[in-house]
């Protein structure tokens, strides 16, 4: 069938066939399939949706658009994590290492910046040297090596998803349910994985800003990774603030050493991460109860042995062998630096966790078209929580710019983000509800 036509029945709220489903993901990866009718399906889709069958079909065809990895010769379960996405979320730089250390194997294939979010694969982009998009004989080795690397899509697999993560990101069409479900299970099923856990960000700073529509992501996930054959639950994690103190590439990086090593560690990061982990633990069948796994991640961490995993982790990829002991060596840094201060006394109440993305995106940390290069240097740190406390004048934020131009247009940007009270608000559950399969 021509590709229009398939569009066509999609607009017109037809069921499309699992035939007709191959058929076009098979256009998408050769080529056949032009930018056009590539984004005018993903809007079709976006406005009609799709049901069960054919999101199972979707993921089945894109995962089948390259290679399927196979894992079977490790000697320890394959597992993996994956958020729908939010500012200031590095949760993978960490998670990943420490259920390493604790036994499972983790190949984490991620993505790059869409939309306000950030992206991983940006992030471990701005360690020198580090191979972000290995070859599968480099992934391997990484994984069998230190049991864990944070690596893109190479060219073998999901290629479709590849094409149609790009165009969805500058078409619109980033909040479709079986659009976003499709995305993240061809990856992790091309992946070889047994088990997957899915962080869903609700709130001001997610694609998903009402509990419902979180809640019905999470459980189109978990209900059409297991109609696909892969064992998975979700986790439901606020987004109304950013989730580490550091929004951008390097400095979230940077985050991520300062959390592993103890240095330092943002609570509400630090209570998300540790649920994964437990969440992982506990689907890998490495512990019997989400409890044990809670111990065991937290001992994990406060060991070292995350942050040698880690380390191992990047030298084997090819970054400095001794990142980890001296990150500020080797990430860029900004040429400028420019505190957003309060302009009133209280306490903050509210941020706009989309906008401070967006001020990330305008540095040039993000991308408004696929082929933008992205700046790993600029990005904001010191971000106030919500329920700190702060005094006119005391700084809300830094800003690192390429400019004082760009700087001052980002700190605009975060002081309107950014309310501030007279009283102290009541803190939000980092981790709101847990998703099992049905049944």
């Amino acid at each position: 069938m021509l590709p229009q036509e398939i569009i066509r029945r999609k607009r017109d709220s037809l069921r499309l066939s699992e035939h007709e489903i191959a058929g076009f993901v098979e256009g998408v990866t050769s080529g056949a399939v032009s930018d056009g009718q590539v984004g005018a399906f993903a809007m079709a889709v976006f406005f009609n949706g799709m049901n069960r069958d054919e999101a199972v079909a979707l993921t089945l065809a894109m995962r089948d658009s390259g290679d399927v990895l196979d894992w079977s010769d490790l000697p320890g379960p394959v597992t993996d994590k994956h958020s729908t996405g939010g500012v200031g979320d590095n949760v993978s730089l960490m998670l990943a290492p420490i259920v390493a250390a604790c036994g499972a194997y983790v190949p984490m294939i991620s993505g790059r910046g869409l939309g306000h979010t950030g992206g991983t694969l940006d992030k471990m982009d701005a360690i020198p040297g580090y191979a972000s998009q290995p070859d599968i004989a480099l992934f391997r080795k990484a994984v069998l090596e230190t049991g864990c690397a944070i690596i893109g899509q190479t060219a073998d697999l999901a290629p479709a998803d590849r094409r149609l993560y790009a165009i969805r990101d500058v078409t619109g069409t980033v909040e479709s349910v079986p659009l976003i479900t499709a995305s993240i299970l061809s990856k992790k099923l091309a992946a070889g994985l047994q088990s997957l856990v899915l962080d869903v960000k609700v709130g001001n700073g997610a694609f998903m800003e009402k509990s419902r529509d979180a809640t019905a992501l999470a459980n189109s996930l978990v209900e059409i990774a297991n109609g696909a054959g892969l064992k998975a639950s979700a986790l439901i994690t606020g987004m109304n603030e950013p989730l580490a103190s550091a929004a951008g590439n390097a400095v979230e990086v940077r985050n991520a050493v300062d959390f592993l090593t103890g240095r330092f560690r943002d609570h509400r990061l630090q209570d998300v991460t540790l649920a994964l982990a437990a969440e992982m633990l506990q689907s890998a069948g490495l512990v019997s109860s989400n409890q044990d796994g809670m111990r065991r991640a937290t001992e994990t961490l406060t060991s070292g042995r995350a942050a040698a995993t880690f380390a191992r982790m990047v030298a084997v990829l090819g970054g400095p062998a001794d990142f980890i002991e001296k990150p500020e060596r080797y990430l860029a840094t900004a040429a400028t630096e420019f505190a957003v201060k309060a302009t009133a006394n209280g306490f903050v109440t509210g941020i706009a966790t989309r906008d401070i993305g967006l001020a990330v995106v305008g540095l040039g940390g993000g991308r408004t078209r696929p082929d933008d290069k992205v700046d790993p240097a600029v990005g904001i740190t010191r971000l106030l929580p919500v329920g700190a406390e702060v005094r006119l004048g005391e700084p809300l934020a830094l800003i690192h710019a390429r400019s004082l131009a760009d700087a001052e247009a980002a700190a605009a940007a975060v002081l309107s983000a950014y309310t501030v009270g007279a009283s102290k608000p009541a803190a939000d559950k980092s981790v709101i509800r847990r998703i099992l399969p049905r049944g």
